[in-house]
C-alpha cells in the first residue's frame, strides 16, 4: 500500500505516528503533507527512516492508496485546517486512517464523500464492542512478556518496543509487539488503543491482546503514559496490570526534568520512579525494571554516550538509545 502522511506543522518532533510509520511500517510513503516544510524531503529532518518528498497539501501529493493522519494533538481532536486535505483524499478515492479521538466516520461530510467515492474511513482509536473486565490471566501465556514503561509521555516506549522486537528476531526468536496505541496499530494493523477504552475494561483489553498474540518466545507490550503523569496515569496502570509482565523496560528522554505540558509537575528521581513502578506491579506480578531506553535525540554523539552510561548507572541496569545505538546483546539478555 502506498500512502501520504499528514503532519502539518508538527514534523518530526510532534508527529509520532508519522515517524513510527516511516521507521517501522511496511507501507510505501510517497509524500509527507506539511505546509511548514513543503519543498523539503523527509531526510532533511530525519535521515534514518524511509525518505519521501514533503508537499503542502493533499492536492500536491502523488497517487496513493490512503492518507494517514500522522499527528494526534493533546486530546486527540480533529483540526479543521486539515479538512481540505481529508476531503481531497476521499474525492480521489483514497482511504483515510486516523488515530484521533474525533472519529472521522462520525463526520457527515467525510462519511458522504467516502460512500460516493468508494473510500473507507479507518478510525484506529475505535475499540471493539465486546470488551470485558480483566480476569488476571495474561500471566498464563507461554511467552516472556515485557512491558515498556516511561517517565513521561513521548519518551520512546513505542520505539523501544519495536526495536526490542527486531533485536529479538535477529537473534532468531519469535517476537511480536502488542500495540496499545494508534501508532503501533498503524504500523502493525492490529491492537487496541487503550486510552479510548472504558476504564473498567482497559486492563481486560490489554489482557486480550496479550492472550491473542502469536509470538511463542517474546511479547513486547507497548506502554502508554506514565505513572506520575497527572492526566494519563490511568492508562499506564491498566497496561501494567493487564499485561502481567515478566519484566519492565524504563524509557526516558535525556534532559527532561518535568512532565511535558505540565511543567509544574517534576519527574520523580529515577530510583524512586523505578520503585513506584515495581511496587504498583507487585500485587499482579513480580516484574522489575531490567533495562533502560534513553532518547538522546537532542544530544551530540559524545554527550549521548555519556548520558546513556549515566542512565544505566542510575538504573543499575543495562541501557541504550535504541535508535542511535541499537539493542546491544547485554541489554537484550537482560530483557530476556
Amino acid at each position: 500500500m502506498a500512502v501520504a502522511i499528514l503532519t502539518h506543522d508538527a514534523f518530526p518532533d510532534r508527529a509520532k505516528t508519522a515517524v513510527g510509520l516511516l521507521r517501522y511500517g511496511d507501507r510505501t510513503v510517497r509524500a509527507l503533507i506539511d505546509r511548514e516544510r513543503a519543498g523539503q524531503r523527509v531526510h532533511d529532518s530525519l535521515p534514518d527512516v524511509q525518505d519521501a518528498p514533503v508537499v503542502a497539501s493533499m492536492a500536491d501529493a502523488p497517487e496513493v492508496d490512503a492518507l494517514v493522519i500522522g499527528i494526534s494533538p493533546i486530546g486527540g481532536e480533529f483540526d479543521e485546517s486539515w479538512r481540505e486535505d481529508v476531503r481531497t483524499a476521499l474525492e480521489r478515492g483514497c482511504d483515510v486512517y486516523s488515530g484521533l479521538h474525533d472519529f472521522l466516520a462520525d463526520d457527515d461530510e467525510f462519511a458522504r464523500l467516502a460512500a460516493e467515492h468508494g473510500a473507507e474511513l479507518h478510525d484506529l482509536r475505535k475499540p471493539p464492542e465486546d470488551l470485558t473486565v480483566a480476569a488476571g490471566t495474561a500471566g498464563d501465556v507461554d511467552a516472556t512478556v515485557v512491558t515498556t514503561v516511561g517517565t513521561d509521555c513521548s519518551t520512546g516506549k513505542m520505539t523501544a518496543s519495536f526495536e526490542i522486537r527486531d533485536a529479538a528476531r535477529e537473534r532468531g526468536l519469535d517476537a511480536a509487539v502488542v500495540p496499545t496505541g494508534q501508532t503501533g496499530i498503524a504500523i502493525s494493523d492490529r491492537g487496541i488503543v487503550i486510552d479510548r477504552v472504558i476504564a473498567d475494561y482497559a486492563a481486560g483489553a490489554v489482557e486480550r491482546l496479550v492472550e491473542e498474540a502469536q509470538a511463542a518466545d517474546l511479547l513486547v507490550v507497548e506502554g502508554q503514559g506514565a505513572l506520575a503523569h497527572p492526566a494519563y496515569s490511568g492508562v499506564t496502570t491498566s497496561i501494567l496490570h493487564g499485561s502481567v509482565p515478566d519484566a519492565l523496560v524504563m524509557c526516558h528522554e535525556a534532559g527532561r526534568e518535568a512532565i511535558h505540558g505540565y511543567e509544574s509537575f517534576d519527574i520523580p528521581p529515577l530510583p524512586e520512579y523505578v520503585d513506584i513502578y515495581e511496587r504498583l506491579a507487585a500485587p499482579i506480578s513480580d516484574a522489575s525494571v531490567v533495562a533502560g531506553m534513553l532518547n538522546t535525540r537532542h544530544l551530540d554523539d559524545d554527550a549521548a554516550a555519556d548520558a546513556v552510561a549515566e542512565y544505566s548507572a542510575t538504573l543499575d541496569a543495562p541501557a541504550t538509545d535504541p535508535v542511535r545505538h541499537g539493542i546491544p546483546d547485554e541489554v537484550l539478555d537482560a530483557i530476556l
